[in-house]
């Protein structure tokens, strides 16, 4: 069918992240790990784009959503979403900015919105600050992230260096007042010559508003929660059929692996959590994997009894990766890691594994690209933002969740598995 909403995200628990938001809406969603290769076919109403562009070079995150974008107006979209994370993840030379004014030159458009508020997830906005729960950005967990320690909280300051065009804000105050309020707020910024909006959010309310405001944008650009509101307005002014069918969930087998690479603070509750329940785990240490290679943990996990679902993590707390880094460097760390965790996600699929669990964005990239998948349909939501996928891998049918490194309570590998039943 004519795609009625095309989604860019930056990476691909990001991807997952709206996907599944858009999925409530009981209509199929098609999640494609990066740009197609060749013309749409066997499209959704709402196709989402994943790919792996949060801390690339930014002339290759450029190249990579141009190419996106092409895709997705040749599968019919009109309208577009560029996801990127809701702690605004960017360094001063982007890469959230760089690639909103791409697709804004290459739509012909001269303003959008900035909202990465995701109230269920305690990711509020307000006097254009961002805020984790009752913390500040720049005083929450993010601070210390390995590749973009966030250092701000005020998003305009964090949006102006990566920008050409002046920067604006829409507060909490215009929002409350409702969509007309907002259109009208819009609207006076852009005779000012303003092109990007951050806008306030702090409650799903809220978000209902800017949507509402903002349906018929050419583009949007924020966190997944504010896309959540859009295929209700799209299926009430007819834009969406209301006979749109949703995803069915295919037959699976019971066997299941637990990947982490994440490294947040949730992640860490989340695998302290799981190995008290007494799964069996194995914790991956940089240095020794660099030493001695990745074998004696696929050693380790060609013993392990899938049906018991077990856990390979190299989730440490900040001290632990910062030592690691010092010795390997940022990137030689991590890339050490998504090998492992990705060459564990091959032995487990072909040991039997049908139900994969992965936590971290980087980390779901490198397993997604691993096991060979292109295309994902969206399934069941396990937690906000975090819904179990299904695909193929090697010519299995398989089931995958990406989880971004803070979504979820502290049992969500427990809650996964039973949020999908044999």
């Amino acid at each position: 069918m004519t795609t009625v909403l095309g989604c860019i995200a930056d990476d691909f628990t990001g991807a997952t992240d709206i996907a599944g938001l858009l999925a409530r809406s009981g209509v199929r969603v098609s999640l494609r790990i990066g740009v197609p290769d060749g013309p749409p076919r066997d499209t959704a109403a709402f196709e989402v784009i994943a790919l792996k562009s949060r801390t690339a070079p930014v002339a290759e995150a450029l190249a990579e959503t141009r190419a996106a974008l092409r895709w997705l107006q040749a599968a019919g979209a009109q309208r577009f979403f560029w996801k990127y994370c809701s702690t605004f993840d960017s360094t001063a030379e982007g890469n959230i900015g760089p690639v909103a004014e791409a697709l804004m030159t290459d739509l012909g458009v001269d303003q959008t919105i900035y909202c990465p508020a995701f109230p269920e997830n305690g990711r509020s906005i307000f006097m254009g600050n961002l805020f984790v729960g009752r913390q500040p950005l720049a005083e929450s967990p993010m601070k210390d992230h390995p590749l973009t320690p966030m250092r701000d909280s005020n998003l305009m300051r964090l949006l102006e260096p990566q920008v050409t065009r002046p920067v604006g804000l829409a507060d909490r105050l215009t929002v409350a007042r409702g969509p007309e309020a907002l259109l009208a707020e819009l609207a006076a910024l852009k005779t000012q010559g303003v092109a990007h909006v951050v806008v306030d959010a702090v409650a799903n309310e809220d978000l209902a508003v800017i949507a509402e405001a903002c349906r018929d944008m050419v583009l949007m650009t924020g966190g997944s929660a504010l896309a959540m509101p859009l295929p209700g307005l799209y299926l009430a002014d007819g834009t969406l059929s209301a006979d749109a069918r949703g995803a069915e969930r295919p037959q699976l087998g019971t066997g299941t692996i637990v990947l982490s690479g994440s490294c947040s603070a949730m992640t860490n509750r989340q695998v302290a959590d799981y190995t008290r329940r007494g799964a069996p785990s194995f914790k991956l240490d940089p240095l020794d994997l660099a030493e001695n290679g990745a074998q004696p943990v696929l050693d380790w996990l060609a013993a392990q009894d899938l049906d018991a679902a077990p856990l390979i993590y190299a989730t440490a707390n900040p001290e632990s990766v910062r030592a690691a880094q010092e010795r390997l460097g940022v990137a030689g760390a991590g890339e050490i890691v998504e090998a492992t965790l990705s060459a564990s996600a091959v032995a487990a699929r072909d040991a039997g594994a049908r139900r994969v669990i992965v936590a971290g964005g980087e980390t779901s990239g490198a397993v997604t690209k691993a096991l060979g998948v292109s295309q994902l349909d969206i399934g069941t939501e396990i937690a906000p933002g975090v819904p179990w996928t299904y695909c193929r891998s090697d010519g299995q049918q398989i089931a995958l969740t990406l989880k971004s490194g803070n979504f979820g309570t502290e049992t969500f590998f427990t809650d996964a598995q039973q949020r999908l039943p044999s």
